[in-house]
């Protein structure tokens, strides 16, 4: 049932009681000709899903929302938004939580960490809209872990409520708006990304300390030397430097 309409810092936003996904939702309004920004958020998710199709725990309590934004930027430089989203992320966590803001750091390419384990997560998915003329969207879901976190992860996991913070789902979809406004801003369609990778990298897990890359046909360790201007993880091993587009990250605890 969709419970409200209104306004976050200036944006749509459609709230529901359940949906499949939120992400789901956003794409499928992108496919119907809906032209962002627009927030979409739920209190419970029936489908929830995070990277590479795995499945998102959806407890009652939990932030669950996706923006939908039509042609942000260029198409080609349109992926680098995963990194204004964390820096927001991570900007909302540590206004709702000032208390833990210090433990908060960014875990490449999209999650956010309490200490070594996983507090929210952020999912972005692109589609050419070529059966209207919005061109392209981004629908950039978030799952934020405020009362519950999910137990017998591959990497650890946790909540706000743990870590000694009440925040309710409302009161970080308002922290969330606000932070996104600002760091789109400062992104500027591309041409302020210096400026993105520059604050991603002072909150970075992991920067200039040996970790471990799992990539779809094999695993490797080096240092996580920082980041290329097109946001690709770098990492030095025994082999020598190893730029990474996609992957996952282990070994920050």
């Amino acid at each position: 049932m969709n419970r409200e309409a209104t306004d976050l810092a200036g944006v749509r936003h459609q709230a529901y009681d359940a949906l499949g996904s939120t992400n789901a939702e956003a794409l499928a309004r992108a496919r119907a000709g809906e032209r962002g920004p627009l927030w979409i958020s739920a209190r419970h998710q029936e489908a929830g899903r995070g990277r590479r199709g795995n499945a998102w725990a959806s407890a009652p309590g939990n932030l669950y929302a996706s923006l939908l934004l039509s042609e942000p930027s260029p198409q080609a430089v349109a992926p680098q938004v995963s990194f204004v989203a964390a820096l927001a992320l991570h900007d909302a966590v540590a206004d709702c939580a000032p208390q833990i803001g210090p433990l908060l750091s960014v875990k490449w390419p999209n999650d956010l960490l309490i200490g070594g384990a996983k507090v929210a997560g952020i999912l972005i998915e692109g589609e050419n809209q070529t059966s209207n003329r919005i061109g392209f969207s981004v629908i950039i879901g978030f799952g934020v872990n405020c009362a519950d976190h999910p137990a017998d992860t591959p990497y650890p996991a946790t909540d706000l409520s743990h870590a000694g913070s009440s925040v309710t789902p409302e009161q970080m979809l308002r922290a969330l708006a606000a932070a996104m406004h600002r760091r789109l801003a400062q992104w500027q369609r591309g041409q302020g990304f210096a400026s993105v990778r520059a604050d991603w990298l002072k909150r970075a897990a992991g920067l200039g300390r040996d970790i471990r890359v799992r990539l779809p046909d094999r695993e490797f360790s080096g240092n996580f030397e920082g980041l290329d201007d097109a946001g690709h993880l770098l990492v030095r091993g025994p082999a020598g430097l190893t730029t990474v587009s996609a992957g996952e990250v282990f070994g920050l605890g």
